[in-house]
């Protein structure tokens, strides 16, 4: 499988470490950024090429996934899933990286690197590669609901809204004076 991997100067050992840990278990790795330590270099655009790597290579039928690192995990996650097509989760164990496959379909993971171990991060990739999608109708619809609002915005219908007017202003109980701004 080819691994797409991505951090910033806060993941880089664990970056390094697993490139080599992947490609002893026969994995073909890309690896999209930083070159060298930086204290000041900002993660965006490594993780971002990343996603979009992630996404060409499963649009194009090649079996990949993606792995991003951070001090935390949250801003490479954020930004990983700024890509249209890019499920990306943030993964703490064992049961989050095998759910973040089996339910979600997750095509990229982030992981904090100032929040576990190596051996524990290398765990979570493991499990989520060796993971597969269930399939299940539940999941797939919920996925595809996800697609739907990336690609045109739509969303199912708000079961509050019908007959209601979800207008908080509007409310005969509203304190909500418009003269006084």
């Amino acid at each position: 499988m080819r691994i797409h991997i991505a951090t910033d100067h806060a993941g880089l050992e664990f970056s390094t470490q697993l490139q080599h840990h992947l490609a002893g278990e026969g994995h073909e790795l890309v690896d999209h950024g930083p070159l060298e330590y930086d204290a000041q270099d900002d993660y965006p655009a490594f993780c971002i090429r990343a996603a979009q790597a992630v996404v060409r290579d499963q649009e194009a039928g090649i079996e990949t996934l993606g792995v991003v690192f951070g001090g935390s995990g949250n801003g490479e996650q954020i930004a990983a899933n700024k890509v249209r097509g890019v499920r990306a989760a943030l993964v703490w164990s064992i049961a989050t990286a095998e759910l973040a496959r089996e339910h979600n379909d997750a095509n990229v993971i982030a992981i904090g690197a100032r929040q576990h171990t190596f051996d524990e991060a290398a765990a979570f990739i493991d499990r989520f590669i060796a993971t597969p999608f269930s399939g299940e109708e539940r999941h797939a619809r919920r996925i595809a609901q996800l697609a739907a609002y990336e690609i045109d915005g739509s969303l199912q219908p708000d079961p509050r809204a019908a007959g209601v007017q979800a207008d908080v202003l509007a409310a005969d109980d509203s304190s909500f004076d418009p003269e006084a701004g």
